[in-house]
């Protein structure tokens, strides 16, 4: 079908031309099967090629059932990105999404934890615990002590290689969004954990292709996202968390930390990797007595 081949240049394009990562190339192609899911149902001989205005909101209107409206705006950006490129390589003429407005939300600020929420998990992690072997309490703690000190997304640290760790220096490399690469800084008890994790990890019988992945799994392999929420999650219910956490609750209390310390919002955002500062300022949204501290600091007429 002509559409499956637009859907084969489109993923293409985002790989190549806008060097988006695996899964954000992935997010993008489950918003258009969700569309094509949706005309296949209704036995329509409709396909993105000529789809037209009603019949995208009409699609639009029936998966609002199910999302809340965060999820209703990405499945619009989504499709919107995705007939721009159909128009742009001549596939149709026009945008049916052109019309289609998303709704409205608000800024979603991020969560964090406590700095003793931080140190409670790490010394909930069993240290003796193994597995055929391998100490696993150890690679664990080494995870999150890493995700915590250097700001680092789940996939950033799961695609971390040993070859990227730079001590002598003090900064690791790390490979973010679109394979765009970054130095961040990373303290001497990280190091510390590290080398002890690299020590351990002499006994495993690593993978060919995963020889130099820093953090593998007891089968030498790289370990999977899943993996890291899954380690998180149980420890923030081995310690009673009352909060829903994930790895990138780590990166974002690693911002906020810093923040409330009195760093630069320039320098949070060279370590996060985020490429506008606008999307970094979103943590002067949440402790707002940083403003105040700097006001009354710099200001000539304090």
């Amino acid at each position: 079908m002509k559409w499956q081949n637009a859907l084969n240049d489109y993923k293409y394009y985002l790989k190549i031309e806008r060097g988006l990562s695996n899964n954000s190339i992935l997010n993008y192609e489950l918003d258009v099967e969700k569309l094509i899911n949706y005309l296949d149902t209704n036995n329509s001989i409709i396909s993105p090629i000529n789809i037209d205005y009603e019949q995208v909101q009409a699609f639009i209107y029936d998966a609002s059932k199910q999302l809340n409206s965060r999820s209703q705006s990405r499945l619009i950006s989504g499709l919107r990105s995705f007939f721009n490129y159909l128009v742009f390589e001549d596939y149709r003429k026009t945008n049916p999404l052109d019309q289609i407005e998303s709704p409205k939300i608000g800024r979603k600020l991020p969560d964090t934890l406590s700095i003793d929420d931080i140190d409670n998990l790490i010394n909930a992690i069993d240290l003796s615990k193994e597995y055929n072997g391998v100490k696993i309490g150890e690679r664990n703690r080494t995870i999150l002590e890493t995700l915590y000190s250097c700001g680092l997304r789940v996939s950033e640290l799961t695609n971390l290689k040993i070859s990227d760790l730079f001590f002598d220096e003090g900064f690791i490399k790390v490979t973010g969004k679109g394979d765009k690469q970054r130095f961040v800084p990373i303290g001497t008890n990280t190091q510390k954990y590290i080398l002890i994790w690299k020590d351990i990890r002499t006994h495993i019988n690593v993978h060919p292709e995963h020889k130099d992945t820093l953090f593998l799994n007891n089968r030498g392999k790289q370990l999977t996202r899943a993996m890291i929420f899954t380690i998180i999650k149980d420890l923030a219910k081995a310690i009673n968390l009352n909060k829903i956490i994930s790895p990138h609750t780590f990166r974002h209390s690693f911002a906020t930390h810093l923040l409330e310390n009195g760093a630069d919002l320039r320098a949070i955002q060279l370590m996060l990797g985020h490429e506008s500062i606008t999307t970094t300022e979103i943590y002067m949204h949440v402790d707002r007595s940083h403003l105040k501290d700097a006001l009354m600091e710099f200001h000539p007429r304090r």
